[in-house]
């Protein structure tokens, strides 16, 4: 199987190939802390070698229930936030049809919930729900996470009021901690489908796990060749360390190189509207892990050629402490031709014959000119096709280029202790016991501001 391709000659108008080739040492520093697990944060490095460890027994469990789900629900709901959902729905819409939503298929929708604190998100669901047949999966390691303990607790009262205590058990899998949190022991007591989710991976990183399996297979889509495309990059960037041939250090390395010159902004780029969840991931996944101590690059993302109509003056023209990363697909599935029109109004008559996918490789790459003469650097990613296999691929190479980057920052990536401010704050605000003094504390900053 071919791999995804690296091209980064489009960084050597702003930094030289020696700027990047020198970080080698502290890729070399990286690559040894993630292996033999002695950087900070080690105890959520089980991603590191989940791939090639899922046991045949969990595909077979999870296709068993996916075909279970199939046969009793329209829609299925998928109840996390963060990693407990992004990662699963990257995956979804990249494989989907974009107008799924609107066909028939053999397979449950796949509807999310649990992302947000809509009280019109949430209303408008349980109308669709009220007159589907569903199921919903769970997704919380403690169960006490506000927007999906918010959501599971008004589903699960709707599914028990609709299909009475039995039936909405037979309705609700609980992926969870594998002994301990609130999510765990209701479901232990109701007698709940349960997944773990493992104590050495923490929610970004866990898409390779029943967090993210269970939905894609839900949703149709091969688990095993996802697994297989992860387990075939696994063993490219965990064996070899060289900038030159593990495409994981050359992007950390690139990156880093970038940062130290002044660009402290990513944009993660794409050009078909099925990747943009692909890039919410992303940015997840380098922001909570890179955001730290006052370091780290800001992961942005843009869908072109859509953008280039909104942010695309500010990206030739603005502030010039960005770079791009492209990411590209080389084959698309379908064909569609411009027609030749006699009265060519429109001027395009000279592209009649041409296939829209050649058009947008052509504004992919005039784009790409473009941002460079602006001042722009651009790293250029491409994988052959939209497939469970190079998903795969590319989910492990952005999870270990982002290990790397991140010791290379010198913080550790696997936390994100600075998630927890706006909770307190939330909670100080709502009267949650225990936060009596957060709550005096912050009447008097608002009463001092007011």
């Amino acid at each position: 199987m071919a791999h995804l391709t690296l091209d980064i000659s489009r960084v050597f108008n702003f930094i030289n190939r020696n700027e990047i080739i020198s970080l080698q040492k502290e890729i070399n520093s990286a690559h040894q802390m993630i292996i033999q697990k002695t950087g900070q944060g080690n105890d959520f490095l089980g991603w590191v070698t989940l791939p090639n460890e899922i046991d045949e027994n969990l595909f077979k469990a999870i296709q068993s229930d996916a075909e279970k789900i199939k046969k009793i629900a329209e829609i299925f709901v998928v109840i996390g936030i963060g990693g407990s959902y992004l990662g699963s729905r990257a995956v979804i819409e990249a494989l989907s049809d974009n107008f799924n939503m609107l066909k028939n298929n053999a397979y449950p929708k796949i509807i999310y919930a649990g992302h947000n604190l809509s009280e019109d998100y949430l209303s408008e669901l349980m109308e669709v729900l009220n007159n589907k047949s569903y199921a919903i999966v769970v997704i919380s390691k403690s169960g006490t996470t506000t927007e999906p303990a918010v959501a599971f607790r008004i589903l699960k009262n709707h599914l028990e009021q609709k299909y009475g205590k039995t039936g909405a058990k037979e309705r609700i899998i609980a992926i969870t901690d594998k002994a301990k949190g609130a999510l765990k022991k209701l479901a232990t007591d109701e007698g709940y489908k349960t997944y773990i989710v493992p104590d050495n991976i923490g929610g970004r990183y866990s898409v390779l796990t029943p967090v993210g399996l269970l939905p894609i297979a839900v949703a149709g889509f091969d688990i095993r060749a996802l697994v297989g495309g992860a387990v075939a990059m696994q063993k490219l960037v965990t064996a070899n360390t060289d900038i030159d041939k593990n495409p994981s250090a050359m992007y950390a390395a690139t990156r880093n190189a970038l940062y130290r010159n002044g660009k402290q902004l990513e944009i993660m780029v794409n050009y078909e509207p099925k990747l943009y969840y692909l890039t919410q991931w992303w940015k997840q996944l380098f922001g909570e892990s890179e955001g730290k101590e006052k370091k780290g690059i800001y992961p942005s993302g843009a869908s072109f050629t859509t953008d280039l109509h909104s942010m695309g003056q500010y990206i030739q023209e603005g502030i010039r402490n960005i770079f791009e990363t492209v990411l590209s697909v080389d084959k698309n599935y379908r064909r569609l031709e411009i027609p030749y029109d006699k009265d060519d109004l429109d001027g395009l008559n000279f592209l009649a014959g041409k296939p829209i996918d050649a058009v947008n490789k052509m504004a992919e790459l005039g784009t790409k000119l473009a941002h460079v003469e602006g001042g722009v650097p651009n790293i250029s990613l491409s994988i052959p096709e939209l497939n469970e296999e190079y998903l795969g691929q590319l989910i492990y190479f952005y999870e270990f280029a982002c290990a790397l980057s991140g010791y290379m920052l010198g913080i550790n990536p696997f936390n994100q202790r600075g998630v927890e401010a706006y909770k307190k704050n939330m909670f100080a605000l709502l009267g949650k016991p225990g936060f009596e003094k957060e709550t005096e504390e912050i009447k008097q900053k608002i009463e001092k501001n007011s």
